[in-house]
């Protein structure tokens, strides 16, 4: 099929690659602009803009599509259908009826819930089972579209979000390549009206860490937002990021350090967690028995006291 590749972070380049594989004719690579980054602030081209160039492929990074003059020029790609993964522009409808299979959107979860920006990290901090993948024939509203093809798969009891962010874009590049050669004869299933939550985008507000909660809720809050923009507790008067844990046996005052031998383990509310891995200001991230070799803690402190 002649394609239309629409995405912008990481999380999309494993598709792009898996659709040049399958040979479809990648007709133009849509992304978001580069924009600065690192210390000298230098306008830095984005994961799928550095992998199609390598890939010898055009790119277009409209700062949006709302105008005639962008929407002439999608158009005047005649392609046979568009996919789009984590793009981050609105596409209007002159957008979404150009190609003539329409636009089709690979979002990392089961659809109806977790529509919108987050769907990845909502599911671990909600402590779901299971997540997944739809294809899914895009419409104007905010992933409401009818689903193609949806593939659940469970979620690890120490699995992080950027584990879980790998595997489902893996998963989704394996499925558009099954959809687009499945195409004809897949049926659009509507989206039930029960059951829809939308993962509304993180924010840095909720990443510190109140080991008054229950375990299961730090443990959750830890795994979903590791690691950016990483859970944190204050401590010695700096920010200590807690980026990957497990529920453990074991009570105390909130936030008391149980063990910290080749093990750590912190109570919170009701019951505890151990920390698997941990990162000090201006530091990279350690796994616990490293950490712990180079920043020793006292049974009984009190993190985030």
């Amino acid at each position: 099929m002649r394609v239309i590749f629409m995405g912008t972070p990481e999380f999309s380049v494993p598709v792009l690659e898996a659709l040049v594989a399958a040979g479809h004719d990648i007709a133009c690579v849509y992304c978001q602009p580069p924009r600065p980054a690192g210390r000298g602030k230098k306008d830095r081209p984005t994961p799928v803009h550095a992998r199609a160039a390598e890939l010898g492929l055009e790119v277009r990074h409209p700062v949006s599509l709302k105008g005639e003059a962008e929407q002439a020029e999608f158009a005047a790609l005649q392609a046979d259908v568009a996919v789009v993964v984590a793009y981050g522009l609105i596409l209007p409808q002159p957008v979404l009826d150009a190609p003539k299979h329409g636009c089709l959107n690979i979002h990392a979860s089961l659809l109806p819930r977790w529509r919108g920006a987050a769907p990845i990290h909502r599911a671990i901090l909600s402590g779901d089972a299971e997540t997944g993948i739809c294809i899914m024939q895009m419409e104007a509203g905010l992933d409401t579209g009818p689903v193609l093809l949806r593939e659940a798969t469970p979620i690890g009891a120490e699995e992080v979000t950027s584990e879980l962010h790998d595997r489902l874009s893996v998963m989704g590049a394996r499925m558009i390549v099954e959809a687009l050669d499945r195409l004809p004869e897949l049926v659009p299933e509507a989206q039930p009206e029960e059951g829809v939550t939308y993962a509304s985008k993180i924010d840095k507000a909720e990443a510190r860490v109140d080991f008054t909660q229950p375990a299961e809720g730090v443990d959750r809050q830890i795994r979903g937002l590791s690691p950016f923009p990483g859970a944190w507790v204050d401590h010695d008067g700096q920010r200590l990021k807690l980026l990957a844990s497990r529920l453990a046996e074991g009570h105390g005052a909130p936030g008391e350090v149980l063990r910290a031998d080749d093990r750590l383990i912190v109570a919170c509310g009701a019951g505890a967690v151990e920390l698997l891995k941990l990162q000090r200001a201006g530091k990279g991230a350690q796994a616990v028995d490293v950490f712990l070799r180079g920043k020793a803690l006292a049974t009984g402190t009190i993190l985030g006291g």
